[in-house]
């Protein structure tokens, strides 16, 4: 007999309110799994642990305190300075991401099976999160592989997952259910990092060398989010592909060639949406910027302003502590200001937060800790935010492809600001300018947003317009 809750269910979110609050709850658990590797990977540990293995490889005699003047091949093809790899292969990672999402997204809607689809990338990204524990010496190669497919897996699990927030969640419910996501997100990779931090700082008495402690982390980050994802994985109800392109064909073949067919329409279709459009090419903009502070702000606190790999984990952890309450607020502000003016408000912080890093002393911990404070605030709530808004301008039917342009720009198209931030690394030696750089991402994104005229776009779209917008 059928499980209950792996049953097929008719299109959109549950008529009974208690059944939508149990789907949603589900879901949100999503967040919480995944946020483990996004914070002790992607943000905290990879970075730093890469950068150490590169540097030992290009200069094996570096005497302490001294930089590396050599290079290791990326890909073998192009030498890159170690201080610069990560930002490098997350723009490597990212193109990769740009080109694959959308067939992630044609096949999520016309399979009808978003939560299989969902679970089983993130089990993917998973295994390679995990298979990080046995990176050491001279293998920065293979962590760089790993940290590739994790991040591309990852991105293929959001472009499912975000487009299931259509199908659990009614339009005015939206702001508050993603803010809830993003804040449970940010509490689940806080907890994690906590311990985390115990075994980086005791890895001593816990008979661990400070590699074994970062490598038993990183796999840590890997098994908590292939675990919890198992929550949403069983307690999601698949829905019906609707608006289907071109027929069901049975098999491999009808499968790939729907999928085609259908990328192609919705290609010529977009342009019946200017304000989703317009929308989208604001968020590539100051999403890069968020995405690129994100991926470096361990690297430039580590190698610009000297902090040690425990000091680091404490200011992330502050960090997601703050950005649990930050989602949770402008979950608030929104349904009284509508999304657009709260993710606004939240471009005007980012662009003081990031101009002030360029100021920040190095060795000081106190106005490190404070940055990182200020991140936090608005940190969950221009995510989660921007997610519920983009949700209320996609057309029913087609949203994960919509939304693997959205992933595009979350984790694809963030390769202008890595790749930014990396070139003038390169060229000036100056983290300083480079974090300076991204300011431009949070001034343009913010001038294209406020040109989007989102009650329109709701209603191009086909969607009902919530009560606030």
């Amino acid at each position: 007999m059928a499980v209950a809750q792996h049953r097929t269910v008719p299109p959109g979110p549950l008529a009974d309110p208690a059944a939508r609050r149990r789907e949603q709850r589900s879901w949100y658990v999503y967040d919480w799994a995944n946020s483990a590797f996004v914070t002790t990977v992607g943000t905290v540990l990879v970075g730093p642990y890469l950068t150490a293995l590169a540097t030992e490889a290009a200069c094996p005699d570096l005497a302490e305190g001294a930089r590396c003047g050599g290079t290791v091949a990326l890909l073998g093809l192009v030498d890159v300075s170690p201080d610069s790899l990560v930002a490098f292969l997350i723009s490597i990672s990212t193109v990769l991401i740009a080109l694959l999402l959308p067939l992630v997204g044609a096949v999520a809607d016309r399979s009808g099976r978003k939560r299989v689809l969902m679970a089983g990338f993130a089990w993917a990204g998973a295994a390679a999160a995990t298979c990080l524990v046995l990176v050491s010496g001279s293998a920065w190669a293979a962590g760089a592989a790993l940290l590739v497919v994790g991040n591309a897996c990852l991105a293929a699990s959001l472009t499912v997952y975000d487009a299931i927030l259509v199908d659990v969640a009614a339009p005015d419910e939206r702001d508050r259910v993603s803010s809830r996501g993003w804040a449970l997100g940010y509490l689940g990779g806080f907890l994690l990092l906590v311990v985390n931090l115990g075994v980086v700082l005791g890895a001593g008495s816990l008979g661990l060398s400070d590699g074994q402690a970062v490598r038993v982390s990183l796999a840590s980050a890997g098994l908590w989010w292939a675990g919890f994802t198992l929550v949403p994985f069983l307690g999601l109800r698949d829905r019906p592909a609707v608006d289907v392109v071109g027929g069901r064909q049975a098999g491999v073949a009808g499968l790939v060639g729907g999928t085609v067919r259908q990328l192609a329409d919705t290609a010529r279709e977009a342009r019946r949406y200017p304000q989703t459009l317009l929308f989208l090419g604001a968020y590539v903009l100051f999403n890069d910027g968020v995405q690129t502070v994100i991926a470096v702000s361990s690297i430039y606190g580590s190698v610009e302003l000297g902090f040690a790999t425990e000091q680091l984990i404490l200011v992330i952890v502050v960090v997601q502590a703050v950005a649990f309450v930050g989602a949770l607020l402008f979950g608030r502000l929104a349904r009284t200001t509508g999304a657009k003016r709260a993710i606004l408000l939240s471009l005007v912080v980012w662009t003081a937060v990031v101009g002030a890093a360029y100021l920040l002393p190095a060795g000081q911990l106190v106005p490190f800790v404070a940055l990182g404070a200020g991140i936090g605030l608005v940190l969950g709530g221009t995510q989660a935010l921007s997610r519920s808004l983009y949700s209320q301008l996609v057309p029913y039917g087609k949203q994960a492809e919509y939304f693997s342009l959205y992933q595009a720009a979350e984790r694809g198209t963030s390769w202008f600001g890595t790749l930014t931030f990396g070139i003038v690394q390169q060229v000036t030696g100056s983290f300083r300018l480079s974090i300076l750089a991204v300011v431009a991402f949070f001034v343009l994104g913010g001038l294209l947003l406020l040109r989007v005229d989102v009650r329109k776009g709701i209603t191009d779209a086909g969607n009902e317009v919530p009560e606030v917008v």
